[in-house]
């Protein structure tokens, strides 16, 4: 027996509809990239989606057509994401910090028709631009009179494509299984791979979000999503916010402490989210400043993916300014949210050490998720905070296969994803990840964290960033390497760092060796690039 329930597609659609009916005059806030701040609102943002979708009809984009843009957060970028994916047409988010190489594979790989660009990669176009040849036009995100030089011949400016366009377009309907939006990991080990969204799993991506254990986000939101809207949907902030009212705050090509600050003061933002880097150049920028006290912001929540958040970062953050810290975990592949490391109402009489061993981990898994880790002959471990395994998931926003890869099989046959995470879960069901699979250590019959390890040398006021590899050791197998970057203007020594993990950590975790390098490599999402470092050290033996 069925129920007698209404069957209503999920669409994107549907969330672009309801904000400009419901919440049209919440506004939309953008640094520009002249420096300038723009106000937007809901309202204004989908009538010029609606403006958009007339002119991409005009230009030839038909349901299914994929078109691309390389675009930094800001309303233009808003409109785009609720125009394309609403008409039937899949918007493909390209990051723009990949290499060249990179981006002519994804702009190939997806076959994107148009372009939409941000006037900062213009230059990178044009280097590529006869190694592109299926796309059509590039359409600036510029006035008329922002329009550059190029010697792109097939420019299009945004503002006179969609000027003159009627504000109102009759949103299609269709299955909600139909693709809307294609991201592609940063493929650091061979080509990037493209992870197709639905409109189904967006749309039940986004109810997660608004749950109180994962995002907590409402109608009385200030967001600054410092997280790219070219990386992962911005971790589907977007569409959260479309969903609830939230006031969205956007700060463009500018991720500088000075910036953000300034929003999250001018607009009472309640909620930051964005990669450790980011806060620790806030940081960096507050101790620059006279002293003053900022814990009376509305500012609730710094929300913190891409790696895991050093403890010393932590607690500087929380003190700083009074707000709570929450790790976030997820993937591309993902939506990508997984867990939100949020404290039990039973956690509050804990010590301040007991609350920060589970601000620590990457935090409970969201409701429409299954995850748990298997031992290498696939067998469940329990969760009892010590055992640690493969993380597999499963669930309605994630993946089953990589767009047109028909030769990767990514799902066991049970359904589950191997995430290549090695983790541990507690019974209070506080995911833990102790290392990527293929970062691990293994010394003597035992695993390392180079995670773990990496925290407790970050925590060393001298030290801004650290790396731990292993390489190989003729007894132990593999021993680890502490790479490490100054803080500017000091200059620890080898001895100093290991005297100070030395009541931080277990004896034989204590790294062999300690380097000093200038600059940490980064991938294009903001994570240290360990196998660069692994070429940078390929030969040398700890023993």
């Amino acid at each position: 027996m069925f129920g007698l329930m209404q069957d209503r597609p999920l669409l994107i659609s549907s969330l672009v509809t309801h904000a400009a009916l419901n919440h049209g005059r919440r506004e939309i806030i953008s640094r520009t990239l002249s420096g300038d701040i723009h106000r937007s609102s809901y309202g204004e943002v989908i009538r010029r989606a609606g403006q958009l979708a007339h002119a991409m009809a005009r230009l030839g984009i038909s349901p299914g057509d994929v078109v691309g843009s390389l675009a930094w957060n800001g309303y233009r970028h808003l409109e785009i994401y609720y125009s394309i994916s609403s008409m039937g047409a899949v918007l493909n988010t390209i990051n723009p910090r990949l290499f060249e190489e990179q981006l002519t594979y994804i702009i190939n790989h997806a076959e994107n028709k148009y372009l939409f660009v941000d006037l900062s990669f213009v230059k990178m176009l044009e280097n590529i631009r006869d190694q592109i040849p299926a796309v059509k036009g590039f359409i600036l995100l510029a006035s008329a009179d922002e329009m550059p030089d190029t010697s792109l011949p097939d420019a299009i400016c945004y503002e006179e494509l969609i000027a003159g366009e009627p504000e109102s377009y009759d949103w299609p309907e269709f299955d909600e299984n139909t693709a809307a939006v294609l991201c592609y990991t940063s493929g650091t080990t061979g080509d990037p791979k493209g992870v197709l969204y639905s409109h189904r799993s967006t749309i039940l991506h986004t109810f997660s979000l608004t749950q109180q254990e994962v995002f907590d986000i409402g109608g009385r939101d200030s967001i600054l999503p410092v997280v790219p809207m070219f990386h992962v949907s911005a971790w589907g902030l977007p569409y959260a916010g479309a969903m609830t009212g939230a006031k969205l705050v956007f700060p463009g090509d500018d991720a500088g402490g000075e910036n953000i600050l300034n929003l999250i003061e001018s607009e009472g933002c309640t909620k930051v989210l964005g990669v450790p880097t980011v806060w620790l150049g806030l940081l960096d920028h507050v101790k620059s400043l006279p002293s003053r006290d900022y814990t009376g912001l509305p500012l609730k929540h710094f929300l913190i993916g891409g790696s895991a958040v050093p403890r010393s970062m932590l607690e500087e953050l929380e003190r700083s300014f009074g707000a709570t810290v929450l790790q976030v975990w997820g993937m591309t592949e993902m939506s990508p949210i997984g867990t939100v490391a949020h404290l039990l109402p039973e956690h509050e009489g804990l010590s301040d050490d007991e609350k920060m061993a589970r601000k620590l981990t990457q935090g409970r898994v969201a409701f429409g998720i299954d995850i748990k880790i298997i031992d290498e002959d696939g067998q469940e471990l329990p969760r009892d905070g010590e055992s640690f395994g493969r993380l597999m998931v499963r669930g309605p926003w994630i993946t089953k296969g990589y767009f047109r890869r028909d030769d990767v099989t990514v799902l066991d046959e049970d359904g589950w994803f191997d995430t290549g995470d090695v983790s541990t879960i507690d019974p209070d069901g506080y995911m833990t990840i102790v290392d990527r699979s293929k970062d691990v250590i293994k010394s003597g019959g035992e695993w390392i964290s180079s995670i773990d390890l990496e925290n407790a040398a970050v925590g060393h006021p001298d030290i801004s960033e650290a790396a731990v590899i292993g390489l190989p050791h003729s007894k132990w197998q593999e021993r680890p390497l502490l790479i490490c970057v100054a803080v500017p203007g000091k200059s620890p020594t080898r001895q100093e760092v290991l005297d100070y993990l030395s009541d931080r950590i277990v004896k034989w975790w204590m790294p062999d060796e300690v380097e000093f390098i200038d600059e940490m490599p980064h991938t294009a999402t903001g994570k240290i690039q360990k196998m660069q470092l692994r070429a940078m050290f390929r030969g040398r033996t700890l023993g």
